[in-house]
């Protein structure tokens, strides 16, 4: 019980900079009271003391802004960073080192009985605001950017953003791990380097579409040049303007 104690004070100091004192943790960190409420509302729990066990985790909440199922796992050395507004349902699962932010949900799709929340994989990082919904599987060392809506399974190592969520490109994601690795870890799961997978997407199709017309300008000279006349035709064309496009999808 203490080893674990130690462990999870240990860990905010891993991922947290802000923290100073063993005891400012102990006292004044919402994140840790609701993981130790967890631990002895899960082990009640198991043990069929199930509305005790509900009565805990509810007081848990009351006091720390963070509602966690009793029937949820969590593993060793995870952190839960400011905490408000947390919520993981009851059939989540949680490996060791992973860290969620502020805002972040655990949910279910159906009413049904039986996994219906989600499995995160050891040090996975959830950014803040970020919804998780389902029985779906967030792999080893995977990041969710802030504000992601994920409702499909993620790859191990690889960062998904936007709504619905979207792996975003390996190139970005390095670029963020460099720069993740100065820290240790990434704070909220986003760098300024990261970008929609979406906006990334449309940004490519103009600036394909930006080639394109240059290239038919090109043309259109050279049938000038050969006494071919195409203005009464190209003056009919709408004109291509990408910075307009360009504003909108930013």
């Amino acid at each position: 019980m203490l080893d674990r104690l130690r462990e999870d004070i240990r860990c905010v100091f891993d991922r947290d900079p802000a923290a100073r004192s063993a005891w400012e943790v102990a006292t004044c960190y919402p994140g840790f009271h609701a993981l130790q409420c967890h631990r002895l509302s899960h082990w009640l729990w198991t043990r069929h003391f199930r509305w005790l066990a509900r009565w805990l985790s509810h007081c848990g909440r009351f006091f720390t802004g963070v509602e966690i199922h009793p029937g949820a796992t969590i593993g060793r050395r995870v952190f839960i960073d400011h905490g408000m507004g947390v919520v993981i349902g009851e059939t989540a699962e949680i490996g060791d080192e992973c860290t969620l932010y502020h805002g972040v949900t655990l949910g279910g799709t159906s009413w049904n009985k039986g996994k219906r929340h989600p499995t995160l994989e050891a040090g996975v990082v959830v950014g803040a605001g970020a919804k998780i919904l389902g029985p779906l599987t967030v792999g080893e060392g995977a990041k969710i950017g802030s504000n992601a809506v994920v409702v499909r399974d993620v790859p191990a190592g690889a960062t998904a953003a936007g709504i619905p969520a979207r792996i975003v490109d390996a190139e970005h994601a390095r670029a963020r791990e460099a720069d993740a690795e100065k820290l240790g870890f990434s704070a909220y799961a986003v760098t300024r380097s990261q970008d929609d997978p979406v906006s990334q997407a449309i940004h490519g199709l103009l600036d394909h579409a930006v080639a394109t017309d240059k290239r038919i300008q090109h043309l259109l000279a050279r049938l000038e040049s050969a006494g071919v006349s195409v203005a009464d035709e190209a003056a009919t064309a709408d004109k291509f303007d990408p910075n307009y496009l360009g504003k909108i999808v930013d």
